[in-house]
């Protein structure tokens, strides 16, 4: 039988390397920023860990802007904590 490659991605606050599904989205598109739980949408993207002390690090030392290259709003944390609960 074939064993399945599972798909690693790294978070940006953690740097912690974690199979695809336990992390979150977040891309930036010509739109804006979106959250993409598929992690399939077209865009830039960065991976954060599915846990609320990781978006809380994430907001407070804006690592998402400098990986993102642009600002990114507050909105965007709120879905991320939604998403969570």
């Amino acid at each position: 039988m074939k064993v399945r490659k599972i798909p690693m991605r790294m978070c940006v606050v953690t740097k912690e390397k974690l199979p695809k599904r336990e992390l979150i989205r977040v891309v930036k598109t010509p739109e804006g920023i979106i959250v993409d739980p598929s992690g399939k949408m077209n865009g830039r993207g960065a991976y954060l860990k599915k846990d609320l002390a990781v978006f809380n690090q994430a907001q407070k030392t804006k690592v998402l802007n400098k990986v993102l290259e642009t600002e990114v709003p507050d909105t965007v944390f709120e879905d991320l904590q939604n998403l969570i609960k």
